[in-house]
């Protein structure tokens, strides 16, 4: 574990949230059977918890400024440095009692990810990096796996939802995928999905539409842990962007090759 002061101001604040989101969580059985259902809930639930974060880190570092999933960009005093913050990642499954979340608190500094703190307060697993110091699980050091095959591989996704996405280039993604990978699964936490790439626990993760609250903390946490990242067109900066494609080095670069396969006119586009 990492005993630096700047990951003692992530995962004090972090634990602070989790403890609020623990005990909503417990009401969302509840709340399920009731006329009006518990998404109201759960939207305050996520409020209050970035409310305790924001605190919490602008005490510490005052002159810090935020990227907040609901309090959007707020500049800070010193402009090289910007929390991202995620209270809730995976609110779907938090609104549906299922127990797969996370609490995402990443550090950019001068455009780069160099601090990251992912908390399933559910499953209490940490996963936590700094630049230079490595990825932890808790108490033990992760690593990518070291697949070299496709056909052993399992792959990590988001899936886009009603109102969301582009799902006709999804569909045609998926589809070269399937035919590629051992396994596919889409889980509903893309800062999870990071992570669990980080940890070896799956091999490969891509996804579009997604926020630069849903990535900084892991894309931290997996460059630390040996991963290799991209946007999903192979570009440098998947903050910008909002996709990813990451995984070893090997799957990175075959994970490319599909989506690239998948999309012929943006790949001939991006070469013109």
């Amino acid at each position: 574990m990492i005993r630096s002061p700047l990951m003692t101001v992530m995962t004090d604040a972090v634990a602070k949230a989790a403890r609020s989101l623990r005990r909503d969580f417990g009401e969302v059985e509840q709340l399920q059977v009731s006329r009006k259902g518990p998404a109201d809930f759960v939207s305050a639930a996520d409020r209050n918890a970035e409310e305790i974060l924001r605190a919490a880190l602008q005490k510490a570092r005052p002159d810090y400024g935020f990227v907040l999933e609901e309090g959007g960009v707020i500049e800070g005093a010193d402009r090289s440095h910007r929390w991202h913050v995620d209270p809730l990642d995976g609110t779907t499954n938090f609104l549906h009692g299922l127990p797969h979340f996370a609490i995402s608190v990443g550090l950019e500094r001068d455009g780069q990810p160099v601090a990251g703190v992912v908390y399933n307060p559910i499953a209490d697993e940490w996963f936590i990096a700094e630049r230079g110091k490595g990825a932890f699980l808790n108490n033990r050091r992760i690593r990518v796996a070291t697949r070299q095959s496709l056909d052993q591989a399992l792959l990590l996704c988001g899936v886009p939802h009603i109102g969301r996405g582009d799902h006709e280039r999804f569909l045609r993604e998926l589809s070269h995928m399937m035919v590629n990978f051992a396994g596919i699964r889409r889980q509903g936490s893309a800062a999870l999905d990071l992570c669990y790439v980080a940890a070896g626990r799956a091999d490969a993760f891509w996804e579009r539409d997604l926020k630069s609250w849903d990535m900084m903390a892991g894309l931290c946490i997996l460059r630390e842990a040996g991963g290799f990242y991209s946007d999903a067109d192979g570009g440098a900066d998947p903050c910008a962007s909002g996709s990813i494609a990451c995984g070893n080095d090997f799957m990175h670069r075959e994970l490319l090759k599909i989506l690239r396969r998948a999309n012929p006119a943006s790949a001939a586009a991006r070469k013109g």
